[in-house]
C-alpha cells in the first residue's frame, strides 16, 4: 500500500467510506480530514469524561434537590458540540506542530498538511475558526467552569511538543482529553471537590491506556525518527502496565462513585467497563495495527457503558 498523497483526497490512515466523502464537497475534505470528522473516535474519547462528571454530579444535585433534568440535557449537548470542536481545533493544532514529523511517518504521510491539499495559513484559520466554536460553547457555562476552561488550554498547548522531550506523552494528553471530567461536576453545582478529582484521575489513566495501545501502530516509525511513547517505553511489558493503569481506573472512579454517594447501578456499570477493560488487555497483540486500532476504538464503549450506569443511578440518588 502506497501511504502517499493519492489523487483522491483521502488519507491513508482513515477510513475511505466515511460520510465525509459523501456528504462534504471534496474542497472541505482537507478540513475535515485536519478536524478528524472522518474519525469520530476521538472527540468520543474527549466526551465521556465531560459526560460521566455531568451525570456524576446529578446525582448529587438529584440528592440535594437541585437537579434539572433539561439543564442536565442541555450541558450534555453542549458538552458534545464542545468535544467536536475543539478535539478538531487539537488536531488542527498538533498537525500544525508535527507538520515535519508526520512527513516521516508513512501513516501521517498523506494528511493534509504534509500532502500539501492545505496551507499553513489555510490551517491556522481553520483553527481558530473551531476554537470560537468551542469559546461559544465555554460562554454558556458559570463563570467557575469558564476560567476551568480556559486553564485547560495550557495543557492543550504543550501536548504535541511532549513527545520530543518525554517517554510519557500519552500522560500529557490525559490530561487533556480527561479535563472533562471536572467541567461536568463544575458546570452543574459551580465548585470542585474530592469526587471530580478522583474521576479526572481515573479518566487521565484510562487516558495513558487506551492511548498507549493506539500508539504500538506507529513504534516502528517513532523509533527511526526519535519521537517518543509510552508504546516504545513499555514494549513488551505493555500488557503488565495496562493491568496496573486500568485497575487504578476501576478504583479511582469506584472511589469518585462512593464519595458522590451514587446508587449501586452506577458500580454494576463500572463493572461491566472492568469485564471490557479486562477483555482488552487479554486480547491485545501489540505487534498486530489493525488489532491496535481495533480496541483503541473499543474504549468508546467502555466509556459508554460508565456512563449508562451513572445515568441508571439517578432515580435512586
Amino acid at each position: 500500500m502506497s501511504f502517499h498523497s493519492s489523487d483522491n483526497g483521502r488519507v491513508a490512515d482513515a477510513p475511505s467510506d466515511n460520510w465525509v466523502y459523501r456528504v462534504l464537497p471534496r474542497s472541505a475534505w482537507p478540513y475535515a480530514q485536519l478536524a478528524r470528522w472522518d474519525r469520530p473516535i476521538g472527540w468520543q474519547l474527549l466526551m465521556w469524561p465531560c459526560f460521566w462528571s455531568a451525570a456524576l454530579a446529578a446525582n448529587v444535585a438529584r440528592e440535594i434537590g437541585t437537579l434539572d433534568f433539561g439543564r442536565f440535557a442541555f450541558y450534555l449537548f453542549l458538552f458534545f458540540v464542545g468535544s467536536v470542536a475543539m478535539r478538531g481545533a487539537g488536531c488542527t493544532y498538533n498537525d500544525l506542530v508535527d507538520h515535519e514529523i508526520d512527513q516521516a511517518v508513512a501513516r501521517t504521510r498523506s494528511r493534509p498538511l504534509p500532502s500539501g491539499r492545505v496551507s499553513r495559513g489555510q490551517a491556522k484559520l481553520f483553527l481558530v475558526l473551531q476554537a470560537l466554536i468551542g469559546l461559544v460553547v465555554l460562554l454558556q457555562f458559570n463563570v467557575f467552569s469558564i476560567v476551568l476552561g480556559i486553564a485547560s488550554l495550557v495543557v492543550v498547548a504543550i501536548y504535541p511538543f511532549a513527545k520530543r522531550f518525554t517517554d510519557w506523552p500519552q500522560f500529557f494528553l490525559g490530561l487533556a482529553f480527561s479535563w472533562g471530567a471536572l467541567m461536568g461536576w463544575a458546570a452543574e453545582l459551580g465548585s470542585l471537590a474530592l469526587a471530580p478529582l478522583c474521576l479526572f484521575a481515573a479518566a487521565v489513566t484510562w487516558t495513558v491506556g487506551y492511548d498507549t495501545i493506539y500508539a504500538h501502530q506507529d513504534k516502528e516509525d517513532d523509533a527511526l525518527i526519535g519521537v517518543r511513547s509510552t508504546a516504545r517505553l513499555f514494549g513488551e511489558n505493555t500488557a503488565r502496565w495496562l493491568i496496573a493503569l486500568y485497575s487504578a481506573t476501576v478504583l479511582l472512579m469506584a472511589l469518585a462513585c462512593y464519595l458522590a454517594n451514587v446508587g449501586i447501578v452506577a458500580y454494576l456499570g463500572l463493572g461491566v467497563a472492568a469485564l471490557l477493560l479486562a477483555w482488552e488487555i487479554v486480547t491485545l497483540d501489540i505487534d498486530d495495527p489493525e488489532q491496535c486500532l481495533v480496541l483503541f476504538k473499543f474504549n468508546s464503549v467502555v466509556g459508554l457503558t460508565i456512563f449508562a450506569g451513572f445515568v441508571a443511578a439517578l432515580p435512586f440518588a
